[in-house]
């Protein structure tokens, strides 16, 4: 039988299916093997699905063979993920747009997987000023020291500061690269590159060898807003990369800070107005910040004792047992139990989590969840 990362696989191989397209398949059908064998009526049924991409799946689909594909393409790329695999980022899963092939190197830690351990993106301009400078690295520092792990993309400037900070403060680091997890950009961080991954991770949705491309860098921010809890950003100008994670930040619920600065310094303009959407201060007082960004609901271990799988439901949280009211016998999608607790998607997530762990609910391919 064919494992069902090998069609996670073989869809994003076809043109014009994309990372949105491919989770409104897996929504549709339950899981993508499924979508594999269905006929172009029931894909017609997938929002997003016109003519032409139903033509192009059935011209490149019968030219796949998913099973090789997978075994061809772990001799060449020897880790990464799918959406199938349990070790799949928790938060990042939970977004619109799921990299189908998630490519790692370096130091895997479970816990920033499963959503145990907080992270949070740090991004900003590629020539900050010596103020951006300076609070980017006091502030990665704090991170570090206080459990969080930082997440940055590895450019010029701040992400750099970002990176080397945490790491020279005993702290673990996540680079998200434009390019295939073997390629370094730029070189001149061929040190960060070494460094990083023996103390954190460099994940990348592009197969090994691919080398910089514009379209990537803009695409490869949703990541890291989507791996964060949160997103700091430092200094930026108004057209920029940081900007752009920042939106996706928004779009994903997550919280977004932005450090002040003044009002004629041009790498401060984007941060500016940010502020003035909404977003929150990075304020002096570092340990307010860091009591904030600890509000941000995390995924709790919960211990398990041997009696967990007889809990009794009165014994349950409000929270937990508004989840579990919403979970019928059948199996559900992730996305149909948010919309029925009409919760926070990190609050489900979280719960879905710990109930789990309790015994009481099992989850199965596709982010589907069953009572056990």
């Amino acid at each position: 039988m064919v494992e069902e990362g090998a069609y996670w696989l073989a869809w994003s191989q076809i043109s014009g299916i994309g990372p949105v397209l491919l989770r409104r398949l897996q929504q549709h059908f339950g899981t993508l093997a499924i979508a594999w064998k269905a006929s172009k009526a029931q894909l017609r049924e997938v929002e997003g699905f016109g003519f032409q991409t139903l033509e192009k799946v059935v011209q490149q689909r019968s030219r796949l063979h998913p099973e090789n594909l997978f075994t061809k393409h772990q001799q060449e790329n020897s880790h990464f993920w799918t959406p199938a695999d349990t070790d799949y980022p928790r938060l990042l899963l939970e977004t619109p747009s799921p990299p189908p092939i998630l490519y790692y190197r370096g130091e895997v830690e479970l816990q920033e997987n499963l959503g145990q351990k907080p992270l949070v993106g740090i991004v900003g301009t590629r020539q900050p000023s010596e103020y951006g400078i300076r609070w980017t690295r006091q502030i990665s520092t704090a991170l570090a020291k206080n459990g969080f792990t930082v997440v940055s993309g590895m450019a010029e400037g701040i992400d750099t500061e970002s990176h080397t900070a945490a790491m020279k403060a005993g702290g673990r680091t996540i680079a998200v690269l434009g390019t295939g997890v073997d390629v370094i950009y730029p070189h001149k961080n061929r040190d960060l590159y070494k460094q990083i991954l023996t103390a954190g991770l460099v994940l990348s949705e592009y197969p090994t060898k691919t080398p910089p491309d514009r379209t990537h860098f803009p695409r490869r921010n949703r990541i890291i807003a989507g791996l964060s809890r949160a997103i700091l950003v430092m200094e930026a100008p108004i057209k920029s990369g940081a900007l752009i994670t920042a939106t996706y930040a928004n779009e994903f619920g997550r919280d977004v800070y932005a450090l002040p600065g003044r009002l004629d310094d041009n790498p401060s303009q984007g941060c500016l107005k940010l502020l003035n959407q909404g977003a929150s201060f990075i304020l002096k007082e570092i340990d307010e910040l860091l009591t904030m960004l600890g509000a941000v609901p995390q995924l709790d271990v919960v211990e398990i004792s041997p009696t967990s799988e007889q809990l009794s439901l009165a014994d349950l949280s409000p929270e937990l047992q508004r989840v579990m009211d919403a979970i019928a016998c059948d199996s559900l999608p992730f996305d149909f139990i948010v919309q029925q607790t009409d919760l926070p998607v990190g609050s489900v997530s979280s719960a879905l989590l710990q109930l789990e762990l309790m015994g009481l609910v099992s989850q199965l391919p596709g982010m589907r969840y069953q009572k056990s």
